[in-house]
């Protein structure tokens, strides 16, 4: 073997997947079979009211596995947060977790894994393979198509002293099984939809054009982005349709798979940015920065953008190689705005001021690491000045 050839191996991670309507209803009967005693099921007051929640609960007596239920969960989950679940999970001595939610449950539910199985702080596991220990089997029950959390190695956390988002990137935090049921989504308002689906489209956008990049890791981006461009405003416009709300949720799937190998960009290093300081939609500042960052990576990686215009169904043929960036970027903007996206940071409360602080944050943000064009703070508080107005 060539030294200069193991500079091309990749690793791709992924849980065991069980896709498909009724999944959430075997939660029970995967529990035990990883052994468990005793379930924590973690998720927010909102996912609690639902069916689908109730469902997790019949499943787990079916089987006669006690439970315990920790639901202070807010969006854009805390580091006190993550702590007090880890007590709840101790005092209880539960050995299993079930996550049921979006990325707020399922990114808490990694973190209380991570100190059920390690000592210290949340924080104190911030970055790229920093967790020596696994904790318990995990289960994930996503109710959004968006946040790919069930099936990535991505844990985001709120620092509320910093007012940051940490990433920890590590394969302990990958569930041992994602059960991914469509009608889970089903509940989703408008605006969780069209938050979450532009989050799948940055997702996989930023995994195809990653410098960590694989063959593997680019069939599932461009998939996720295809089904995006397709089913996304049929499933905002018809939020019953079972069929949009599938092929939606197999987006998300896909492009989970693709940014946990791959990792992602410029776009959620800014994001990320943005919720710690000012606590904004994740999904939405993804949709309202992506256009911004495709403009400034085009020139970088022109084919690679080029191949994403074409899954959105843009020809690009008759136009000049100096205009694609461009117009792939309103293209992505139309897309966008359809789905009723039209803030700009200031309308979200961002201030000029804010500008300097929220760039240096992101630069210091992992996911920066394999944008296409490296980008330094003047750059990125450039492009935040370029979405407030």
């Amino acid at each position: 073997m060539k030294t200069g050839s193991l500079l091309n191996l990749r690793k791709f991670l992924v849980p065991e997947i069980v896709y498909g309507q009724g999944a959430r209803q075997l939660c029970g009967r995967h529990a035990l079979n990883l052994g468990a005693s005793r379930v924590c099921i973690v998720t927010d007051p909102g996912v609690k009211a639902t069916s689908w929640y109730a469902d997790v609960e019949i499943s787990l007596r079916d089987t006669g596995l006690p439970f315990a239920v920790f639901d202070q969960i807010t969006p854009n989950p805390k580091a006190y947060e993550v702590a007090q679940g880890a007590r709840l999970c101790r005092e209880e001595r539960c050995d299993l977790i079930i996550a049921i939610g979006g990325g707020s449950p399922m990114d808490c539910a990694k973190g209380i894994g991570v100190l059920m199985g390690n000592s210290g702080n949340i924080l104190d596991y911030e970055g790229v393979d920093m967790v020596p220990n696994p904790g318990p089997p995990l289960i994930f029950i996503p109710t959004t198509a968006g946040s790919s959390a069930d099936v990535s190695q991505f844990a985001i956390i709120t620092d509320m002293i910093r007012n940051i988002k940490i990433a920890i990137i590590s394969k302990m935090v990958i569930p041992d099984i994602a059960l991914i049921d469509p009608e889970t989504t089903l509940t989703m308002s408008p605006e969780l939809t069209a938050d979450t689906g532009m989050d799948t489209l940055c997702h996989a956008f930023e995994a195809f054009v990653s410098t960590a990049s694989s063959p593997i890791t680019d069939l599932a981006a461009i998939s996720a982005v295809e089904l995006t461009w397709q089913y996304l405003k049929k499933a905002y416009d018809q939020p019953d349709n079972l069929v949009y709300r599938e092929k939606m949720m197999t987006a998300s799937l896909m492009a989970g798979l693709a940014f946990s190998n791959a990792s992602l960009g410029l776009v959620h290093a800014m994001a990320h940015s943005l919720g710690g300081a000012m606590d904004l939609p994740h999904g939405e500042c993804n949709a309202i920065l992506l256009e911004k960052v495709v403009r400034f990576n085009y020139d970088t990686v022109p084919d690679r953008y080029d191949r994403l215009a074409a899954a959105m169904g843009l020809d690009i043929c008759n136009i000049l190689p100096g205009e694609r960036g461009n117009a792939l970027a309103k293209h992505i903007a139309g897309l966008r705005t359809g789905l009723g996206i039209t803030q700009t940071l200031e309308e979200l409360g961002v201030k000029q001021t804010d500008l300097s602080r929220l760039a240096r944050f992101a630069f210091q943000d992992p996911c920066l690491s394999t944008n296409p064009r490296p980008a330094d703070e003047t750059n990125i508080e450039n492009l935040y000045a370029q979405a407030l107005h």
